[in-house]
């Protein structure tokens, strides 16, 4: 399985491309005027300890310098982890010039519907 998905509402939106590698999903999130890569994040599917029966994730993040996608990749990358007990690889690289607080703000809350549209998308598959 593999699609593009996209948020559509403000100047500030992102798009991701998911491919599910076996039992794993790869994501590349990207958006603004300069796309690229400018984070890595790798989350495992684990048993939750606060929530006997639950799943939760664990993450490791690489991001080059300069970057600070680094975040987004992170909390992405785990969302989806736990919600779909899969290993998730998440590269992520937007850049919007002169974008300022609010358009970050946009920006993460843009990244978490993504992320809600994601997992939507692969429980509704199952």
């Amino acid at each position: 399985m593999e699609f593009t998905i996209a948020t559509k509402k403000t100047a500030h939106n992102v798009e991701a491309f998911c491919k599910l590698i076996g039992c794993d999903l790869l994501v590349a999130l990207w958006g603004g005027e300069k796309p690229h890569i400018g984070a890595v994040a790798v989350a495992c599917p684990r048993p939750s300890a606060k929530n006997t029966g639950g799943i939760s994730a664990s993450a490791s993040v690489i991001c080059l310098s300069g970057h600070q996608e680094d975040e987004l990749a992170r909390k992405m990358a785990l969302s989806l982890a736990s919600a779909l007990n899969k290993t998730v690889v998440v590269s992520a690289g937007m850049h919007w010039n002169d974008i300022g607080p609010e358009g970050i703000l946009d920006v993460i809350e843009n990244c978490k519907t993504l992320t809600t549209l994601i997992i939507d998308r692969f429980t509704q598959a199952v």
